[in-house]
């Protein structure tokens, strides 16, 4: 597998240079030289094959000769072993649950690949591999599970002060040994800008052996495409072969998954992106200009970024074609109030307990079937456990949630983690003291 950044073209590097330096000098997104083609007739009868199979298959036709194929199964099966559900609501809208992994969230699929295909590539005796990753909510918990323990490997997460939730901050602050985590005084964009400069930045990186588990990572990318086939698969043995994805999009790495997917062969109809009030994607999707602002607080705090990472990717897929990528992708916007409400419709039409990121997608696929009928079926993704937003779900619903046995085990650890400006000179130094 050879890839390429979106800033430069001409260059070319080897699937474990994109894993291990995630992020181009060029500052520009690894992307694979030439997306794959699945085998029709895999597509075609793919209801007949495990969510692991199929894992097995779509990272094989990526990842190429780069990881032979027994070894990669070994990681598949290690790492995906869980599973993501489709469970319908009605005759025609669905939910694609992707809570069922270790820290309860979508990026289980991410971290926990990404980890051991870093671990199959590192060697003994190599230097220190130190880890970066910046969070909204959920990502540092799915990497603070998937590295836990991993040998020859030191994770440091960055997280946005008072803007994460308790389960959340728990799963990042409470692990110890080769897990750090760091409370920054800012927003989740002030936190990645922080990570970036740490990777642009010559000096640190000839000093420390740098690596990002952000969704800015390749190995990161190719796992979250496995539940779109699986979801699919699922549709299919009910005799669906006609389905719009609706996603819950923060830094657009998920739906970028998915769009992925689709350029490999997957037969998505239509993809539709929510966000919350952090709407930099949706204004240029109906304006043609891309104006990122700095992120605000909301209740859907994973999803709170207002640069996002990813979109650089999904222009890439589509050589920068807007009409095509209009043609592919709707978007809708929601607030606060919005997203209360539909969390409160989910429960009362559906006796389905969501979190706001969840009830975003729920809201944004509503939409996009009003303003688009059709006989596909409507799936959007949960993305999160709603025991992990118990300020933002009605106490009253929220009694109902039944804790994971990890999440009550968590409250009773003590929180681990370091005050950080939003200074590089004082990241650089933290990082520095502790090599």
């Amino acid at each position: 597998m050879k890839l390429y950044s979106t800033n430069n073209k001409a260059l070319r590097v080897s699937f474990q240079e994109a894993v291990f330096n995630a992020l181009p000098q060029d500052k520009g997104l690894y992307m694979p030289e030439v997306i794959p083609q699945l085998d029709p007739f895999f597509i075609q009868n793919i209801q007949q094959y495990s969510l692991q199979e199929i894992a097995l298959a779509v990272a094989s036709a990526l990842i190429g000769d780069d990881i032979p194929k027994a070894d990669l199964k070994k990681i598949v099966d290690d790492a995906i072993n869980f599973d993501a559900p489709v469970k319908f609501l009605n005759a025609e809208t669905a939910v694609l649950e992707l809570f069922h992994g270790p820290s309860y969230a979508f990026k289980d699929f991410g971290a926990r690949f990404m980890s051991r295909i870093m671990g199959y590539f590192s060697q003994k005796g190599d230097q220190l591999l130190d880890v970066l990753v910046a969070t909204s909510g959920d990502t540092g918990g799915a990497v603070a599970l998937g590295f836990l323990g991993v040998e020859g490997t030191r994770v440091t997460i960055l997280y946005p002060k008072g803007k994460v939730s308790k389960v959340q901050e728990e799963q990042l602050t409470t692990n110890g040994q080769n897990i750090r985590a760091l409370e920054v005084d800012g927003t989740f964009d002030d936190c990645q800008a922080l990570v970036k400069e740490a990777f642009n930045d010559r000096e640190l990186n000839s000093v420390l052996r740098l690596t990002s588990a952000n969704s800015i990572n390749i190995s990161r990318l190719i796992p979250q495409t496995f539940y779109y086939f699986w979801a699919y698969a699922q549709l299919k043995a009910q005799g669906i072969s006609e389905v719009v994805f609706t996603v819950p999009s923060g830094n657009f790495g998920n739906i970028g998954a998915g769009l992925l997917a689709y350029k490999m062969g997957l037969p998505v109809t239509h993809f539709v992106a929510g966000t919350n009030v952090n709407d930099t994607v949706p204004r240029f999707l109906r304006s043609g200009n891309y104006e990122p602002k700095p992120s605000v607080q909301t209740l859907a705090n994973a999803m709170d970024v207002g640069n996002p990472s990813n979109w650089v990717r999904i222009q890439d897929m589509f050589d920068g074609d807007l009409e095509h990528l209009r043609g592919m992708v709707s978007s809708y916007t929601y607030d606060d109030v919005a997203t209360e409400q539909a969390m409160k419709e989910l429960y009362e039409k559906y006796n389905y307990i969501a979190c706001p990121h969840t009830a975003i997608a729920y809201l944004a696929s509503e939409a996009y079937r009003r303003d688009t009928p059709g006989t596909y079926a409507s799936v959007f993704l949960s993305t999160a456990h709603p025991c992990k937003f118990p300020d933002a779900i009605d106490e009253a619903v929220f009694a109902k949630v039944t804790l994971p046995k990890g999440a009550v085990d968590l409250s009773n650890k003590p929180k681990l983690a370091t005050d950080l400006k939003v200074r590089y000179e004082d990241f650089k130094a933290y990082l520095l003291a502790s090599r």
